[in-house]
């Protein structure tokens, strides 16, 4: 299966780009961000999924690209929850970045995810419901061994996790947040990230 795909832009449509690879085009619908990159350079590489499903009578094929693996990666997270078509799945990494979506899954922050188009306030927690423990565990296989969560301090370290952030920067953040006055989940990242950010 096609897994990755670089070459030249031949051809710029609605979402799509024709990438062009050992005299081969392929049509790709792309992400946001992989549209911005390629269109810029007219070249470059894309992570891909090739899609099929069944439409009224017969059976439409699609390759989708993405700007990395984890672009990738939370694209196949999203599609796997109920009423999350590729559609869906798409708009919602073109209008939040994959940090403020895996902040907003991992804080269980219904409110931001319901503010993307087509997707209501049950699918946005049907979204959290699914994919919290999944998104919030990211970068957990890099860690010999990591203790089960217990409350929110430890929710709050395996979501800065998630972001990118070690643990022991993650944990230095959460505290300091504590030492701030901040006591529930989602101001103790809110204001982790603000610390971290610094």
């Amino acid at each position: 299966m096609i897994g990755y795909i670089s070459g030249k832009v031949m051809d710029i449509g609605t979402g799509k780009l024709l990438i062009e690879n050992n005299g081969i085009g392929y049509e790709v619908t792309v992400s946001a961000a992989a549209f911005a990159r390629l269109t810029k350079n007219m070249q470059g590489g894309v992570y891909t999924f090739f899609n099929a499903r069944q439409d009224q009578s017969s059976i439409v094929y699609t390759l989708y690209g993405f700007d990395s693996k984890e672009e990738k990666e939370m694209y196949l997270k999203l599609t796997s929850v109920k009423d999350v078509g590729a559609k869906i799945g798409m708009t919602i990494l073109a209008t939040l970045s994959l940090k403020d979506l895996a902040l907003a899954i991992a804080a269980s922050d219904a409110k931001t995810l319901a503010s993307v188009k087509g997707v209501g306030r049950k699918t946005a927690e049907r979204i959290i419901l699914e994919l919290r423990e999944k998104v919030s565990s990211l970068d957990l296989g890099e860690l010999p061994s990591v203790s089960v969560a217990r409350g929110a301090d430890e929710d709050a370290v395996i979501a800065l996790m998630s972001l990118g952030f070690g643990r022991s920067e993650s944990e230095k953040g959460v505290s300091a947040a504590r030492s701030q006055g901040a006591d529930d989940l989602e101001s103790i990242i809110s204001l982790a990230l603000k610390n971290l950010a610094k």
